[in-house]
């Protein structure tokens, strides 16, 4: 065989295999959460089935700041505005603006700042997940003023996710060993007797009886980030720190709203406990850890198979809790007259 057969060989054979990977691709369901995006695990095995709830759109508009009763300032679990949405039907008027905006909020003309935004209303809602709290409290020990001024929006910040539609194939997206790579990520993660860590950030664990929790087809597997652990308990130092901010700026009410990760309602309940229970104990806002844990063991998909976040339905769940911790905080009575 001459030297210029073998070489046409090698590439007809790289050509094909190349070519079959793309086929792969194309025909492998695009990401749609981001523990599947960023661990390359294929959503046909880790992704949500049970449809998402809708809310009426009427309920999904935030309130302007100088005309809000409640100012929330979130992170991702509050951008889609589905919990607030429960708020907003029972006639309080919500703004909400996001963490990630500022750096931290957490600083000494923190009063000044509201007051520059034109905020005049009854009730601050801090809400943070489990995993950036403490990161969030220890930024804001030594900051003397947000560094950027108030922004909020009237829309969501972000739209509720959603399964894929018929129109998502063929994946045209993906690059050629995009789909290949997550098959291969998956069937390691559901042949394996180990957790494993795909692609440093997500970690794919065993959880016996996960098919009452979860909808996606390797409902026995979970899917969770690992920043859930990575970045370490929530401690009392956390909490000294939330003490301190509240009691350094008491001229508003304050509630703080802890979303515990997916990984300690699931896996690890005792992760944050010496938090958790000082937090109970001083009364800084609602037992989302209590909350979590009741509604994530009776409700499927109360938290994304496949995303660090809560579902459409754990939002909705959560909004209806919520509105009777606003309630007792502060009666639709004492809000401003529409």
């Amino acid at each position: 065989m001459t030297l210029a057969k073998v070489w046409l060989r090698i590439f007809i054979t790289g050509y094909v295999a190349v070519f079959a990977m793309w086929l792969v691709s194309l025909t492998s369901l695009p990401p749609y959460g981001d523990l599947t995006r960023i661990g390359h695990l294929a959503e046909e095995d880790f992704g949500w089935t049970k449809p998402a709830p809708t809310v009426d759109p009427a309920y999904l508009k935030a309130a302007p700041v100088n005309q809000a009763d409640i100012l929330v300032i979130g992170d991702s679990f509050s951008m889609t505005l589905y919990w607030q949405a429960s708020l907003v039907k029972a006639g309080y008027r919500v703004a909400t603006t996001y963490w990630g905006q500022y750096g931290t909020v957490m600083c000494k003309d923190f009063d000044q700042w509201l007051e520059r935004a034109g905020f005049k209303g009854k009730l601050i809602i801090f809400q943070s997940v489990e995993r950036l709290l403490d990161e969030r409290t220890v930024d804001g020990q030594n900051c003397d003023k947000v560094i950027k001024p108030f922004e909020s929006k009237l829309e969501p910040f972000v739209k509720p996710a959603q399964l894929p539609g018929p129109d998502a194939l063929p994946n045209w997206t993906a690059r050629f060993d995009t789909g290949p790579e997550a098959y291969y990520n998956s069937w390691r993660a559901k042949k394996s007797p180990v957790d494993l860590l795909f692609n440093k950030n997500a970690w794919v664990r065993s959880l016996p009886g996960g098919c009452q929790y979860f909808s996606h087809r390797e409902c026995n597997k979970l899917p969770v980030f690992v920043d859930d652990e990575g970045n370490g308990p929530l401690t009392t130092g956390t909490l000294d720190r939330i003490k301190r901010f509240a009691q350094q700026h008491p001229s508003i009410p304050q509630l703080w709203m802890v979303i515990p990760n997916k990984t300690t309602v699931y896996l690890k309940p005792d992760f944050s406990k010496d938090f958790v229970q000082g937090f109970r104990e001083a009364k800084l806002g609602p037992d989302l850890y209590a909350f979590a844990q009741e509604k994530g063991h009776r409700m499927q998909d109360f938290y994304f198979s496949n995303d660090t976040h809560l579902s459409m339905h754990g939002q909705l769940a959560l909004g209806e809790y919520m509105l009777g911790v606003v309630r007792e905080a502060l009666p639709v009575s004492q809000t401003k007259a529409p």
